[in-house]
């Protein structure tokens, strides 16, 4: 497994100071961000110099019901390519649900959910994740996520799926100890517990990121300071295996390169203590350590050169787990972006906490993309984007809820400021031509019905 040192998610923002930054060895750079054909300058530079760029996918959703997009795994692998990368990394959840499966509507939630630990779930996990390894030209690594709610009925611990995912895929996993921590605060999860269960000769590398905690819940943010809770996570980790790399993750709020640089200093102080102590225990192999049992020819496929596993054994037929998977995620996806009750079982306050935030993340990162609309609705784009979004739930990505969120503002004759709509009349005129129709009467009738049941 590459050896890939001390690195950080490289993100436009500070893209100038990563390539000043001392003692970087390699970047992380968000998947869906890059185009292959047209790599910002920066990464091109970096990679002149030899530092290694992964990708870091975050819309394939692997723990769907529905098998991977071969668009979106034909992306991820042309991205790969083009960076020169020894590797891929995606995540254990689910982003989108409804569709053909459960004859309903797409729902995006925009966002990474958690999926259940259950044996359906894993049946379902386990395919997809051989589909997309088949369609990778470099090893695959999937990273475990944090968490606001969780299942009922769940049937494994964190630790137990995540081993069992590795033993029968092969597949490398990519630990966020700042994940490990936010399940700890949210769902009282054991960290310690989730590390011993670990295969850790499966182990790709090691994220660390900052969060802030609000009314007892512990939120994810990548936005703040990496708190001591996760360096002493990385510590803990360190001393029982030499992680291959261990990389800081910041997506907001970035401050100045100085205090970054304090940051990667004090995860490789973290780390060093952790190796320290793992010394102290007659080194890392202190704890015995095997290969996971479905793993050997993928790995000898990796050390060749190729991601790709040889010939398969046929899998389990899934149809049947794949149905009640989408029944549960599309309910619960309903219930977090439509308003529809809360499935049974769920924490109704958490669903809400979740609820809020998936709000919240969806009117921000629609202002990222389009940074005109707040710009013309001035303050109050945060609260006209959140009545928007009340009732219509993301069925795309955000460009076109962006798109979309101006269409509904159209219709509604908002904002009444004149000016103001000539100005995201001709906003969405150069993004997709012939201005919106009007609606005629049956959808003015069909939208004002839907107001009147909304206030009841």
């Amino acid at each position: 497994m590459q050896r890939l040192g001390t690195g950080i998610g490289w993100r436009p923002e500070i893209a100038d100071a990563v390539e000043r930054m001392p003692g970087v060895d390699w970047v992380e750079v968000v998947a869906e961000n890059v185009c292959a054909v047209h790599l910002p300058g920066s990464l091109r530079r970096l990679r002149e110099r030899g530092v290694t760029v992964v990708p870091h996918g975050v819309s394939l959703g692997l723990g769907g019901a529905e098998r991977p997009d071969a668009g979106r795994l034909r992306a991820l692998a042309e991205r790969a390519e083009a960076l020169g990368a020894p590797l891929v990394t995606e995540h254990i959840a689910f982003v989108r649900a409804g569709g053909p499966l459960t004859a309903s509507g797409p729902l995006e939630a925009g966002h990474l959910l958690p999926v259940p630990r259950t044996r359906d779930s894993l049946e379902v996990l386990c395919e997809n994740i051989r589909i997309a390894q088949d369609a990778l030209p470099v090893p695959l690594a999937v990273e475990n996520i944090a968490a606001l709610l969780s299942w009922p009925g769940e049937e494994m611990t964190e630790g137990q799926f995540l081993y069992e995912l590795a033993d029968r895929t092969g597949v490398r996993l990519l630990i966020d100890v700042a994940n490990l921590h936010t399940n700890h605060v949210n769902q009282g999860e054991d960290p310690a517990a989730a590390l011993d269960a670990l295969p850790l000769e499966a182990i790709a590398y090691v994220h660390v990121a900052g969060g802030v905690e609000r009314d007892g819940v512990w939120h994810d943010s990548h936005a703040h300071p990496v708190p001591r809770p996760v360096l002493d996570l990385l510590t803990e980790l360190a001393s029982r295996i030499s992680p291959p790399g261990v990389l800081l993750e910041r997506d907001d709020n970035f401050p100045d390169p100085a205090e970054l640089e304090g940051e990667l200093s004090a995860v490789r102080d973290a780390v060093r203590r952790g190796a320290a102590v793992g010394a102290g225990h007659g080194g890392v192999a202190h704890r015995a350590v095997c290969a996971p049992r479905g793993s050997a020819g993928r790995q000898e496929d990796a050390a060749s050169g190729g991601g790709r596993p040889g010939a398969r054994q046929p899998g389990p037929d899934t149809r049947g787990a794949r149905e009640r998977l989408a029944l549960g995620q599309t309910a619960l996806l309903s219930a977090l972006v439509a308003g529809t009750p809360a499935p049974e079982g769920f924490d109704r306050v958490r669903l809400g906490v979740q609820a809020r935030a998936l709000a919240g993340k969806r009117a921000a990162t629609v202002a990222k993309v389009a940074p005109e609309l707040p710009v013309v609705l001035g303050s109050g784009y945060r609260a006209t984007f959140l009545a928007y979004a009340r009732e219509h739930p993301m069925r795309g990505g955000y460009r076109r809820d962006a798109m979309e969120f101006v269409e509904w503002l159209l219709d509604e004759g908002l904002p009444r400021d004149a000016a103001c709509r000539r100005e995201l009349r001709a906003w969405w005129r150069e993004r997709s031509g012939p201005a919106p129709r009007r609606p005629g009467p049956a959808a003015r009738a069909a939208r004002a019905a839907r107001r009147v049941l909304l206030r009841r």
